[in-house]
């Protein structure tokens, strides 16, 4: 009986002891001054611009379709060295056409060696990734009266360089209306342009 006395006085005496350690250690957050006020800074209003100018497009039929490819923002600089043509762009023509739709047909006109190609139509994205092989591979567009810019973008060289590609353009009844090949560098572009009157 002694002994459980013992260990209940011990046990409350180290409680009590701890509890005063604990109040020592410890103290309480002041209460925020009532007459201190928040200052909220100014709200700034910023200064008023001048909307941009408004630019008019030509109509579709006066712009002249060779003076696009001039715009070499448009396109990868050419980075030809002696002996090496394949860098640069290489603009295949226009072409006049009464068509509502047009096929472009395209394949690898020399050794099947992995090119891929790209397609835009007026700088939009129309075939993202194309492997050209021995057979023609197409995509059909419709045109918009005007301009109608087809890209082909070489996303590679294959194993051979250059990216080497044979293309035919067809119209809505079937007449080959272009046909062409190119030989462009990685990054590179062949541009046809088809005017639909």
């Amino acid at each position: 009986m002694k002994k459980i006395f013992l260990i209940t006085a011990l046990a409350s005496f180290s409680v009590q002891i701890y509890a005063q350690e604990l109040n020592n250690k410890f103290k309480a957050i002041p209460a925020k001054d009532p007459a201190v006020k928040e200052v909220i800074p100014p709200r700034e209003v910023s200064p008023k611009e001048n909307p941009p100018a408004i630019v008019e497009k030509p109509a579709p039929l006066q712009v002249n379709p060779d003076e696009l490819f001039k715009d070499t923002n448009l396109y990868k600089q050419e980075s030809n060295v002696e002996g090496i043509f394949y860098r640069r762009n290489q603009f295949l023509g226009n072409v006049n056409t009464n068509a509502v739709t047009s096929t472009v047909m395209y394949r690898d006109a020399a050794f099947v060696d992995g090119d891929k190609v790209k397609v835009y139509l007026n700088d939009k994205v129309i075939e993202p990734e194309v492997s050209l092989d021995g057979e023609f591979k197409s995509v059909k567009i419709n045109l918009v009266k005007g301009i109608n810019k087809i890209d082909i973008e070489a996303l590679n060289e294959g194993f051979a360089s250059p990216n080497t590609a044979e293309f035919k353009v067809i119209d809505d009844k079937g007449a080959v209306i272009s046909a062409s090949e190119w030989n462009v560098g990685t990054g590179y572009k062949a541009v046809i342009v088809l005017v639909k009157e």
